[in-house]
Parts: structure tokens; sequence; C-alpha cells
């Protein structure tokens, strides 16, 4: 069982509490969505379209919520309004599954900062990638990882995200992690099989070291790999089916042949469109189709054209006449 340091500031340093939470390692598994930030301006939070996602989500069956990735447009939003999603959030899951906030950032006083809101909001966990501006060798990233995770107030899940870091995590440095006691797993989303397979060969025998998968298409070949779940955008919308789909992988059941195709198809939502940004548009877009939340996008970008939003339509309409 972990013992979870809560801070927060004080005129005098740092106030700290001890609390006892939840076994981490036995609860990162399964499928632990992206969630998407519900947005009604550049900087307001569309609260109702919120409180239904996280409903939405929890009702739906996933194993947790990851907050302020890629998915989320983390690196989009500003301090204020990233600390008041990590604290409805927390106050509005109430403990029913584990919430993970993804701490990334270019300066790692500010990854501090979000990492101590969010042990104050009652998170469980903290998510970080390399910074993504200075490229790190190595010996970098790894004293990197080892001096955050000394920092921290809640146990830290290692994020390998190269497509937009543009620093791939190296096999040997999350070797070096896997013996800190504070670092207690890994998401990767490079899509990457052989990369993913060297790091399940490299904790072979750890029960208590998970990894999960980011990559949506990945994940059917991940699982079958060894991989303890995925942390996958799609899950926003048909949440049931991904966690369908995970407990059929684990028991090797007759439903995964017919799950497989519907999971795979998920993944059109990310090519609806020319632009890298098209996957989270199209999540987005999705949910306000189905009258989850609003689809307002953080800048730089901007939600789909009614021609692209038509054709998210047809998918999820085509999905949901096939999701058990």
């Amino acid at each position: 069982m972990w013992i979870i340091v809560r801070q927060s500031h004080a005129q005098d340093g740092f106030r700290i509490a001890v609390q006892h939470g939840r076994d981490m390692t036995a609860t990162l598994s399964g499928i632990i969505p992206p969630m998407i930030t519900p947005l009604r301006a550049r900087d307001e939070l569309d609260h109702a379209g919120l409180e239904r996602l996280i409903e939405h989500l929890i009702s739906g069956g996933v194993s947790g919520l990851f907050l302020l990735g890629t998915t989320g447009e983390g690196p989009a939003l500003g301090a204020r309004l990233r600390a008041e999603l990590v604290e409805r959030t927390c106050r509005q899951v109430n403990g029913r599954v584990p919430v993970l906030v993804c701490v990334t950032d270019t300066a790692f006083t500010e990854s501090l900062n979000v990492a101590r809101a969010a042990a104050d909001a009652g998170a469980d966990a903290l998510v970080a990638a390399p910074p993504f501006y200075w490229p790190l060798g190595q010996p970098e990233m790894e004293h990197y990882f080892d001096a955050l995770a000394g920092e921290l107030p809640l146990p830290l899940v290692l994020y390998n995200m190269p497509a937009l870091t543009k620093t791939p995590i190296p096999v040997a440095t999350v070797r070096r992690a896997m013996d800190n006691p504070k670092i207690i797993g890994m998401k990767d989303s490079s899509g990457n099989l052989g990369y993913l397979h060297q790091i399940l060969r490299a904790r072979a025998g750890r029960t208590d070291w998970p990894v999960l998968v980011g990559d949506e298409e990945t994940l059917p070949y991940a699982m079958q790999a060894g991989a303890d779940g995925g942390v996958n955008g799609g899950a926003n919308v048909f949440p049931r089916l991904y966690a369908k789909y995970f407990q059929a992988a684990v028991s090797k059941s007759g439903d995964l042949d017919m799950l497989h195709p519907l999971v795979i198809r998920m993944g059109d939502l990310y090519r609806n469109g020319s632009h890298a940004s098209s996957g989270i548009k199209g999540i987005k877009c999705a949910l306000s189709l189905l009258g989850i939340c609003d689809d307002f996008m953080a800048e730089p970008f901007e939600r789909f054209s009614a021609h692209e939003r038509e054709r998210v339509a047809s998918l999820i309409e085509e999905q949901r006449s096939q999701v058990p």
C-alpha cells in the first residue's frame, strides 16, 4: 500500500499531510481513458458536460481516468483551468476509480505545481513524459525522472509519447526506472510494437509494474503480448466496448473475435481530416453528437466543420448499431 504524501503551499513552506492511499500497482490495469477536457470557451470548462462525461465513463466500466494528457489537450490549457478540472473530477469521482493526472511540462517547477495541486485534490497517481523542447540524452533522462519522482507527492507513471515530445524513452531508461519505488508503471503511446515487446521483456516476472498502451490500433496486439490495458481515446466515446474488450482479452472468451474489429474501427475517428489534431477533434465531436459535452477546442485548434461532423456521425451510428 502506498503512503501518499499530500503537500500544499503555506507561507512557512509546505504543510505535509500523510494518509493511506490505494495500491496503485494493483489497480493500474484495464481501460483508463485519456479523458477529454470539455470546454465552453477558451478558459472555461463545460461543467455540466464534465459531470455527464465522468458518469458516462464510470458507468461504462472503465478502470480509471487519465487527465490532462494529449487527448485532454493538457499542454494547451492554462494553470487555473487545469487545477479546476482536476479538483472537480476528483470530487465527483470520489474514489470510485483511480484518477491519474499528467504533469508533463517544459519547466520542472510547473510539473511540481500541477502535481501538488493534483495531490491536494485527491488524485491517485501522476504521469509524466519527457520535457518536449530540449532533446535529452539517456543519462539526462534518467536523472530527470529520478529527480522528478523524488519530489512528487504521488507515485509516477512514465509516459512514452515520441510523436509529440520528439524524445522516446529508451528501454535502458525504463529498466532503470523499474528499480525506483516511486515509479510504478508506464504508458506507451509510441505505436511501436517492437519497442513494446522490449519493454514487456524487460519487466518479465514483475506483476507490480504495469504497462499500458495508448495507441488505439495497437491495443488488441498489445493485450495478446501481455500488456495490462489501454489508455485509449476512443474509450471516451464507447467505454463499455473497450471495457468488454479488455475482459474478453483477459479471459480469452469467444467475444474477442466479435469485439476486435469494433475496437480497430474506432481508429477511424483519428483519420477524419488531414491534420494530426483530427483524433482529438473526432472524439470531442462524437461526444457532442451523443449529447454528452461541448466540442469546443483549445487553441490553436477548432472544432470540425459540418462536413467532417457528418462523417463522424456516420461512424458513431454504425458503431452504435454493433456495439453490444
